[in-house]
């Protein structure tokens, strides 16, 4: 039996290139949609997390609706579920924004996230993934409460094409805070931690706002805090197209903010991203 010696011009496959990231946006396009997949397929399988998500929420409208709401009266309004419930669409998205921290806490502390950094894939592509997959969820959750809000006896003054635009906004600013919820999952050491430094500032923002009252009525040194306060702006803006009013600079303003979230806090998660190890 005779062997062949293997050619030398012939050159062997390189281990290094197996591992190189490819090039491209549709590389880069399909990274982050085989990573978003991921999630909504764990999501799928534990539907737990969609109910409990959907829960709170509803309880604040049947609250705010059913048991505050004979005692609040806001003037320009027909109605304080007018006033009430979309604070309530902004409180909701913002809230569920909080899975994006807690869910990449989890990746990082099973080492999920190492295994990926060995793969021939771009790195931003696991935190986009991450982020688009919350914002589908955010997207589903947002729908309930719409038809929730419709049942209670909100309605929508200002037509669909100003809801569709209140929609969107609301979306844009929750996928721009998800960013600030990567940066909580990438910097803190275990899923606990997440789910604490995710909450723990976005009660005192959602509340010291215009989501539920008037600012004007707050005590004098709460007032700037509560008017100048992001989640204000937005809420306003929602309102105002949501009730077939005029936004102003509000919406604007809220649109400077999303941007703004999303383009500061996505650097500083990409950076944290490729510098943490555990």
């Amino acid at each position: 039996m005779t062997t062949t010696a293997p050619d030398p011009s012939v050159a062997a496959p390189s281990a290094v290139s197996s591992h190189t990231v490819p090039t491209g946006l549709r590389w880069l396009a399909s990274d982050i949609r085989v990573e978003a997949g991921r999630h909504l397929i764990a999501t799928k399988r534990n539907p737990d997390l969609l109910v409990f998500a959907t829960i709170q929420p509803i309880m604040f409208v049947v609250l705010f609706v059913y048991v505050f709401g004979g005692a609040i009266t806001v003037p320009g309004y027909s109605s304080y579920q007018q006033f009430v419930v979309p604070g309530i669409f902004a409180q909701t998205v913002v809230f569920g924004s909080a899975f994006t921290g807690i869910g990449i806490a989890e990746d990082m502390q099973k080492g999920f996230i190492d295994r990926l950094r060995s793969l021939p894939m771009y790195p931003s592509a696991v935190l986009v993934g991450r982020t688009t997959s919350d914002l589908v969820r955010n997207t589903f959750t947002f729908a309930i409460m719409m038809v929730v809000g419709l049942i209670v006896g909100f309605r929508l003054e200002g037509g669909l094409a100003n809801a569709v635009l209140a929609t969107v906004l609301l979306l844009a600013f929750a996928f721009a805070f998800s960013w600030i919820q990567a940066l909580i999952g990438l910097s803190v050491k275990s899923v606990e931690a997440a789910n604490s430094a995710g909450f723990i500032w976005m009660f005192p923002m959602t509340f010291v706002s215009s989501a539920f009252v008037d600012p004007s009525t707050m005590p004098g040194w709460l007032q700037p805090i509560a008017e100048h306060n992001p989640f204000t702006v937005v809420t306003n803006a929602v309102r105002a197209l949501y009730n077939g009013m005029d936004p102003g600079k509000d919406l604007w303003i809220s649109i400077a903010w999303a941007v703004g979230i999303t383009v500061v806090f996505g650097a500083l998660s990409f950076r944290k991203f490729s510098s943490a190890s555990r």
